[in-house]
């Protein structure tokens, strides 16, 4: 599942681009990080221990990792997986379209509303053959108006520090306006949906 993962981010690699992995972990991750040795020829490794003062959650991770990025930033999470003809280039494509607002998704459509209240929720609109975040909400509660989900987010170097919000539930969203890279398909392991 791990290698499946990071498919996309090799593939980032290869395009010639200069790719820091950071890696957030907890003691009971350490046979994760051993895993990963594997990777050295693609890309730096760092290597962060969740700080518990940033929350335990997901959003605490992405807090913990943070101040290890520098340029454009990818959230990629280990449990998520892309699929489709189109999937291993996915997140390159989405890095080129980070546009004005600091922000690009790969996300795929969905319209299970059980789906949708597990996922980071996406409404997503086509206009000019762009297709754009209207609006997100992390896990909704109602699920009414959302057509789809995202499985990697990539931000500008000066939107970064907003990553956080984007799993936080209740949080204000940075993912409005934000460039929709569809893919085919997206399981979360996680949660078991996709």
């Amino acid at each position: 599942m791990l290698d499946r993962s990071l498919e996309a981010v090799v593939e980032l690699a290869k395009s010639g681009l200069n790719v820091r992995l950071v890696v957030v972990f907890r003691a009971h991750k350490l046979d994760t990080v051993s895993y990963l040795a594997r990777y050295a020829e693609f890309f730096q490794m760092v290597f962060v221990y969740q700080d518990d003062s940033f929350e335990s959650g997901l959003d605490g991770a992405i807090r913990s990792a943070l101040p290890m990025t520098q340029g454009p930033v990818a959230l990629v999470l280990p449990d998520i997986v892309m699929t489709g003809a189109d999937s291993t280039g996915s997140l390159l494509a989405a890095f080129r379209r980070i546009g004005t607002t600091g922000w690009s998704v790969v996300a795929t459509e969905e319209r299970d509303p059980g789906t949708l209240q597990q996922v980071g929720a996406l409404a997503v609109v086509e206009e000019n053959g762009v297709m754009t975040v209207s609006s997100a909400v992390e896990k909704p509660s109602d699920p009414s108006g959302f057509n789809a989900f995202w499985g990697m987010v990539t931000a500008t170097e000066e939107e970064a520090h907003r990553l956080p919000d984007v799993v936080s539930k209740g949080a204000d969203n940075p993912l409005a306006g934000a460039t929709a890279l569809m893919v085919e398909g997206i399981v979360n392991y996680n949660t078991a949906v996709g």
